[in-house]
């Protein structure tokens, strides 16, 4: 194989401050320099906000997709043609703990990981951003940065859909309501001083709130509501996707599908609610969600939970997670509520 320009990957390190990369076919070939492997690359950078940008393609066709920390979707499988370059930036937040915020620490720095199904990496550059947007997510099991598979929450695979400019700083957590959400204090109470003025904040809450009732369920909704908008930030409420537990005539009309607790709490009416009382956007996933996945049936929508593996019902798959933050993706931006011109929409 052709030995890649050697020059100009140095001229990307120098302008990088960090390092470049050679050219990586799927071969699995070490790379010469140091921050990489033919598998991915790591950079020693403190907790913050990075600009990434990569330079892609090989002397034959690649398909290259980019992750990064605990498994989140940085960037989409991305075809190159053979002999030709194709750049690609995105941002992406670094941070202690990498996943979720009761996990584990997880490595220090900013880690990336090469996917796809031809990964080919001609360089790349690291910087520190600059006057970039967050968008700061509020959720449970069904949200989070999972840390191992066949799980993945569809906070995980958002960050494929946004351009550089824009990140997502996750912090959900498995196993929270809103009760515990706002009495942890490496939750709510870590989440709200980093909120700045502008940052979008999206809040998921439900599925484990089996035993809230709802004049407190709606007390918490109001109090998360109020804590973003002290801090300058814009809330989004966001109604919880739906179980895949089907009634027998196909629909998903009933209390475990649709997060009615046992106490008869309809979290995402109340959510609907709170969203209409405190002129909140709100992005209706358990709607959404429904009509997809009553749209694929008994057997079609297996593969968007976890049903095959884990006989699991509420939580989704890599690939669910990717369609169900499409979903996210597409209402950020038929609300207005995303960036203009940093959201992937092809």
């Amino acid at each position: 194989m052709r030995r890649f320009n050697l020059a100009l990957l140095t001229a990307v390190a120098l302008a990088s401050g960090l390092t470049a990369v050679p050219a990586q076919a799927h071969t699995g070939r070490p790379p010469g320099l140091k921050n990489c492997t033919a598998a991915g690359c790591h950079f020693d950078v403190p907790p913050g906000t990075y600009d990434v940008k990569v330079l892609l393609g090989g002397d034959a066709e690649s398909h290259t997709a980019i992750s990064g920390e605990t498994r989140r979707s940085l960037l989409p499988e991305t075809a190159v043609a053979a002999g030709e370059r194709a750049s690609r930036s995105f941002t992406v937040n670094v941070r202690t703990p990498e996943g979720e915020p009761t996990g584990p620490d997880g490595t220090p720095g900013l880690d990336l990981a090469l996917g796809g199904s031809a990964p080919a990496l001609a360089g790349i550059k690291v910087t520190p951003a600059r006057h970039t947007r967050q968008i700061f997510l509020v959720g449970d099991s069904t949200v989070c940065d999972q840390p191992g598979d066949p799980y993945s929450g569809w906070g995980q695979q958002l960050p494929q859909y946004l351009r550089k400019g824009v990140s997502v700083a996750n912090y959900a957590d498995s196993g929270e309501s809103t009760v515990t959400y706002l009495a942890e204090p490496r939750l709510w109470a870590t989440v709200q001083p980093l909120i700045r003025p502008g940052d979008l904040v999206l809040v998921q809450l439900a599925h484990n709130d089996k035993t809230t009732d709802e004049v407190t369920y709606r007390a918490n909704l109001e109090t998360l509501v109020a804590g973003v908008r002290e801090k300058g930030g814009n809330p989004v409420l966001v109604t919880p996707i739906v179980r895949r537990w089907f009634n027998s005539d196909g629909t998903l009309n009933n209390g475990t599908a649709l997060l009615v607790n046992g106490l008869g709490v309809d979290h995402p009416a109340v959510i609907r609610s709170v969203a209409a009382a405190e002129d909140v956007p709100l992005i209706d996933l358990t709607a959404k969600t429904k009509t997809l996945v009553e749209s694929l049936g008994v057997e079609g929508s297996k593969a968007i939970y976890l049903y095959n593996e884990k006989r699991d019902n509420t939580h989704t798959s890599v690939h669910g997670a990717t369609v169900y933050a499409g979903l996210v993706r597409d209402e950020l931006v038929a609300q207005g509520l995303a960036p203009a011109g940093l959201v992937r929409v092809g």
